[in-house]
């Protein structure tokens, strides 16, 4: 198929374009700024996505099989600093992208986030559970969410996903990388241990879209993440280790005292756990594949000197 890829220069766009260049379809991309780093892409093109009608001839032109959406204003941080471009980026570019792919016949896989729920009631949220988003970035994603489905109200996929894990083009995307790069800098890291996250690998949740789209017998909204749930500081502990970095490093704290318990943002994968020949991948293997960036190196091996 040919397969358009938006934000294919993130971290899980990038793993997007990898894993449907090795199923063997025809990928296109449309990027911002960055050029994406995956081999065996067929067409790439620079627009800005905000621009709704360039965006929309784009589209017509490539007239793909199927459209990945994964671009995005992706952190809460990001979305209250720059309101006005997050929605355009999280809320019109899907709504336009639902409209075009029920014009075109095309597969959408568009991805959503486990912060439309409040975390609260410690439990796994399924698929079918209310929303309750407590910050403007779960709203707006949760109102991209009725965007796609209203628009495309057939074929589309919202595909849920939590905290990614994983080697950006940048170095500087996911969990690991923005931990390593605030210890570099001399920062005071501090992690909760009262909110509790299910974690994925960028490269597991990039088969599983390619695998979506080749299954059109499944849409409607679903949940993806990893086998596990830990807090983040216990997440932060387990990269430390992993890189024999010491974890004392990082602080542990309470980020929601105001909630007994803590917040909690894990999710019931069936019924998509099942009826996909992937399964998600457990936090070990997750840990297993991240690799120091590249501009961290000379600091990385210093540290790793001064605790031998």
């Amino acid at each position: 198929m040919k397969v358009l890829i938006l934000g294919a220069s993130g971290l899980i766009g990038s793993a997007a374009c990898a894993a449907a260049v090795r199923r063997g379809h025809q990928v296109c991309v449309l990027r911002h700024q960055t050029d994406p780093v995956t081999r065996g892409i067929a067409e790439s093109y620079t627009m800005d996505a905000a621009n709704l009608p360039m965006l929309t001839q784009a589209v017509i032109d490539l007239w793909p099989d199927a459209i990945i959406n994964a671009a995005a204003l992706s952190s809460p941080e990001s979305v209250d600093a720059q309101p006005e471009l997050a929605e355009k980026i999280n809320v019109a570019v899907p709504r336009q992208l639902a409209q075009l792919s029920t014009h075109l016949g095309a597969r959408l896989i568009h991805l959503s986030t486990d912060m439309v729920f409040d975390g609260v009631g410690g439990q796994a949220y399924r698929s079918t559970d209310l929303p309750n988003p407590t910050n403007l970035y779960g709203q707006l994603k949760l109102m991209a969410e009725r965007e796609v489905l209203e628009h495309n109200p057939e074929d589309p996929v919202v595909l849920r996903v939590t905290l990614t894990m994983g080697n950006s083009p940048g170095g500087r995307r996911s969990v690991h990388e923005k931990l390593l790069h605030a210890l570099a800098s001399g920062q005071r890291v501090r992690m909760a241990t009262d909110e509790i996250r299910q974690p994925v690998s960028a490269e597991n949740l990039a088969e599983v879209m390619v695998e979506l789209i080749e299954r059109r017998d499944l849409h409607g909204i679903f949940h993806w993440a990893g086998t596990e749930t830990l807090t983040r500081y216990d997440l932060a502990c387990r990269i430390l280790r992993a890189f024999r970095l010491p974890e004392s490093l990082v602080e542990p704290y309470e980020r929601h005292a105001d909630v007994p318990g803590g917040r909690e943002w894990s999710m019931v994968l069936p019924p998509l756990l099942g009826k996909l020949r992937n399964f998600p991948a457990s936090i070990a293997t997750q840990v297993e594949e991240l690799v120091v960036p590249s501009d961290l190196q000379p600091w990385y091996q210093k540290q790793l000197e001064s605790i031998e």
